[in-house]
């Protein structure tokens, strides 16, 4: 008899339970789980969204293979995950050991290099594109001031050699979520190891190679993955700032960009969901592999 009351509670619970969770999985389900089941099956069609999707097996991966927009949006992508990726990194690990200093007012330059990664990041594209106009930015106002020649002034979004580099400059302004996990992790430095390390004479770019940056390299190698996972997906700046169309020549048509436009401006929903699909597949193999690599060079406290 108690073994049957137990039992009955039991069901009980887990029906709550359920109840509870219900809005969890009812979202889970429509929001995440039917879309991503949807953009495989959709990848496998000919989907123009005005009409039902009809089944055309691998021609959209065939097209998408021979299409050197598709190449040039991922050399596109490359680049700047090559670029934006390590410049954040360095330069959010040098604002922390900056900002990292006990000295009076230190909460203030640390809120101030802090504010414009909370910046929206349209505002923040709309912000750029006028400190990166050609003719009138304030970035170009400040070169022709000091009398720089006109050949050395940059084109920046005008001029497809300098607009991804533009882009690489941006980025940089917004590096200040990456700065606070840096602080967080010099927290827990341990002091003693620096004192020692000073009194045997280390200097302190060795006691920051030696102690400083293994202690750090948990939080680097996060930074790194999240970076590159983002840079994979970068999409915002580069509509914003170019109006959606990836120019000059091309030049900004970023992965994200691009299969944007299929979708929602050519209507090749399927070919669109094909690129999404390939897209994960770059992102879960290189991440992968930093994974498969990191205990080369990522040290956890308490490790031999």
């Amino acid at each position: 008899m108690k073994k049957n009351k137990t039992t009955t509670t039991d069901k009980q619970n887990l029906r709550n339970g359920l109840l509870f969770c219900s809005p969890l999985l009812i979202g889970l389900g429509g929001l995440t789980l039917y879309p991503v089941l949807a953009s495989f099956y959709y990848s496998f069609c000919n989907y123009p969204m005005l009409k039902p999707p009809v089944w055309v097996g691998l021609a959209n991966y065939k097209t998408l293979f021979s299409d050197p927009v598709f190449y040039k949006s991922l050399g596109n992508t490359a680049y700047y995950a090559a670029l934006a990726t390590p410049l954040g990194i360095i330069t959010a690990f040098l604002l922390a050991i900056l900002l990292n200093q006990k000295v009076k007012g230190m909460a203030v330059f640390r809120t101030m290099f802090f504010v414009p990664s909370i910046v929206p990041m349209v505002a923040g594209s709309v912000l750029w594109l006028w400190l990166l106009n050609a003719d009138y930015g304030l970035i170009n106002t400040i070169l022709r001031a000091i009398h720089l020649p006109t050949w050395m002034i940059p084109g920046w979004m005008a001029d497809p050699r300098w607009s991804k580099p533009a882009l690489v400059l941006m980025s940089v302004w917004g590096v200040g979520g990456w700065m606070l996990i840096y602080l967080a992790g010099l927290q827990d430095v341990p002091t003693e190891l620096h004192e020692a390390a000073e009194i045997d004479g280390a200097s302190a770019w060795q006691r920051m190679v030696n102690i400083t940056i293994p202690f750090m390299s948990p939080h680097l190698f996060f930074t790194l993955v999240m970076g590159f996972i983002g840079a994979a997906q970068y999409f915002t700046q580069a509509f914003v700032m170019t109006n959606g169309k990836g120019g000059p020549v091309d030049s900004t048509r970023f992965f994200s960009l691009y299969l944007f436009q299929n979708a929602f401006m050519y209507w090749k929903m399927g070919y669109a969901c094909a690129m999404a699909w390939v897209l994960f597949i770059v992102i879960l193999l290189f991440t992968l592999l930093l994974f498969k690599t990191s205990a080369r060079y990522v040290y956890y406290g308490g490790e031999k």
